[in-house]
């Protein structure tokens, strides 16, 4: 997949007296991006469109520079214990992706220059739980591989946690930009992510990502540089024809992986979505095929009192008994970290 280049980039009065901030700053002028300022990322509020939509889309190709003031990690259950925040919103259009909501009214991208004081609290974690392992999910917020090429932080953190016996790092990617990152001193201790889903759902659901193809074959390079790896199958959605579409994921991930691939984990996620969230689909992509039908789902409470609607039991069970054949017959080596 080609590289992102955004069509803006504001800068936040600090972010130029960083080195991170100078370093992006030069890359973005190389490649001719609109350079503007702003007095923080609250105030960001003349990108052009002639109504909601058109700002939407145009929001989600402006960059916001920036310096990250809040130092205290989010949890980040069941993946890792916390969030570490080296991004913000993500470049993809992924009809069903949570950020829908929990991003809507800042869908711009924002990067942090302070990194420094990143990797110090993550520090400080890490030696608050020794002699317990500490994992950091780096990607609860945004797909930072996608911008990667412009901050260089996902390489800055990979190296950082390779040099942390009691750290581990953990990221998940639609995103197939990996070649800047296979010869890290990742020293086993980043498991690279990917997510992969059909051939149907790769092409309704998620535009502006990489092509199924591209990420397994970033997948395999991955695990040749001998990253750990994991692959999330999220969401499972029961399209027509899925337990073939997914069987067919299966072989594919399995022809494609190296025999000496032996760390390997699957993440499964169902499809649901909330009120909320099928709101701000239908308005920001109102020809989506996405099933949003309520009546045809159970109603979950969430953590947050937040409800959510997801496959009936039935369904759900035979989700789980099909991936743990699939998973037993084609990726033997792996292990299935949870199903939700």
């Amino acid at each position: 997949m080609r590289e992102f280049v955004p069509d803006r980039a504001y800068f936040e009065p600090t972010a130029l007296e960083y080195p991170i901030g100078q370093e992006i700053l030069q890359r973005l002028k190389a490649l001719d991006v609109e350079i503007l300022h702003t007095t923080s990322h609250n105030q960001v509020r003349d990108i052009p469109g002639d109504n909601e939509l058109q700002q939407y889309r145009n929001a989600k190709r402006t960059l916001v520079v920036g310096v990250r003031k809040t130092l205290k990690f989010d949890t980040s259950k069941p993946s890792a214990e916390y969030a570490i925040p080296i991004s913000t919103g993500c470049i993809g259009h992924c009809h069903y992706c949570y950020l829908q909501t929990t991003l809507g009214a800042k869908p711009y991208i924002r990067v942090y220059v302070n990194m420094d004081d990143i990797l110090r609290q993550a520090q400080a974690y890490i030696a608050e739980r020794q002699p317990e392992i500490t994992r950091f999910e780096a990607a609860c917020t945004s797909d930072p591989l996608s911008i990667e090429h412009l901050t260089g932080n996902l390489a800055r953190l990979i190296t950082f946690m390779g040099d942390q016996p009691h750290g581990q790092l953990r990221f998940v990617t639609k995103y197939d930009l990996v070649d800047s990152l296979l010869d890290l001193p990742h020293n086993g201790r980043t498991r690279f992510r990917f997510s992969m889903n059909t051939e149907y759902m790769v092409r309704n659901f998620e535009p502006s990502t990489a092509p199924l193809a591209d990420r397994i074959a970033a997948a395999r390079k991955v695990a040749v540089s001998g990253y750990p790896l994991g692959f999330i199958i999220a969401p499972i959605y029961m399209h027509e024809g899925w337990e073939e579409a997914y069987t067919k994921l299966l072989q594919r991930l399995s022809e494609a992986m190296p025999d000496s691939l032996t760390d390997l984990t699957v993440e499964l996620i169902q499809h649901r979505f909330t009120k909320p969230a099928k709101r701000v689909i239908e308005k920001r992509y109102p020809k989506t095929k996405l099933d949003l039908d309520e009546s045809k789902r159970k109603y979950k409470w969430g953590r947050y009192g937040i409800g959510k609607y997801v496959y009936q039991d039935e369904e759900q069970a035979r989700i789980v008994s099909l991936f743990e054949e699939l998973v037993a017959q084609y990726l033997p080596q792996a292990r299935i970290e949870y199903f939700t």
